[in-house]
């Protein structure tokens, strides 16, 4: 793969792979990764890219991915198995580079996390927040407003956060982002064979403009997991 021209668009996707189980209950990680591929994303946030039970092993191999989708995955060293935090990994193409990885902790009746990494494409800084939110909004609103307070603690930089918000609303539920980011939903993602909810979102801070944004519903992300993955194209604001 290329490394990405400096000052082009960068392409941020995000994916909630379930673990690679898809609509037909069948674990397949190639049909993933062929997806993942299929994207053209210089960034992809993943969740539920690691096993629930256990040790919370990787369902995707890091040397398979890089194989398959020449990304790489940004390592945690959480622990020898898992790929991510609490199920959050990145993916990032080559020319980018992390230069810093802070896993949060977040609020709520049950365990979430969001995995925080500023990047690096040549002279241009971006700061991500990867983000599974929990099922109930009240939980959700904690959630976010830990993540404003933790990123309000940092020197300011271009930031996006994208993942599974787990929000059916389009009009309800992202308050605590409000001023702040705004928050993209080209498309209703869940359930993959019949998309009606825009659980999966790419928020941007004022400093970064969106050029374009999609869900992609081929035929294989249909089956390949429950939900469809979503991009964006973002640049510097002019």
């Amino acid at each position: 793969m290329k490394e990405i021209p400096a000052h082009s668009p960068l392409r941020l996707a995000s994916y909630n792979i379930r673990k690679c189980v898809g609509t037909d209950r069948r674990r397949d990680p190639d049909r993933v990764l062929e997806v993942v591929a299929g994207l053209g994303a210089d960034v992809v946030a993943l969740q539920e890219a690691d096993l629930r039970l256990g040790a919370r092993r990787s369902a995707l191999d890091p040397e398979r991915i890089e194989m398959r989708t020449g990304l790489r995955a940004v390592p945690m060293r959480h622990n020898d198995v898992s790929l991510g935090w609490h199920g959050n990994a990145v993916l990032l193409a080559p020319g980018i580079e992390a230069e810093e990885i802070a896993p949060l902790d977040l609020p709520g009746l049950e365990p979430r996390g969001a995995l925080r990494i500023d990047l690096w494409r040549g002279p241009e800084a971006l700061r991500l927040v990867a983000v599974h939110l929990g099922l109930r909004r009240r939980d959700r609103r904690r959630q976010m407003f830990a993540i404003r307070t933790a990123l309000k603690a940092l020197p300011e930089k271009p930031t996006a956060i994208a993942g599974d918000f787990n929000e059916w609303s389009l009009n309800r539920g992202m308050e605590p982002l409000d001023g702040a980011f705004d928050v993209h939903s080209p498309s209703a993602s869940y359930h993959a064979r019949w998309p009606v909810a825009p659980l999966d979102r790419i928020a941007t801070s004022t400093e970064l403009a969106l050029q374009n944004a999609g869900v992609g519903e081929t035929r294989l992300a249909k089956r390949a997991s429950d939900h469809l993955p979503l991009w964006a194209d973002i640049a510097a604001a002019s």
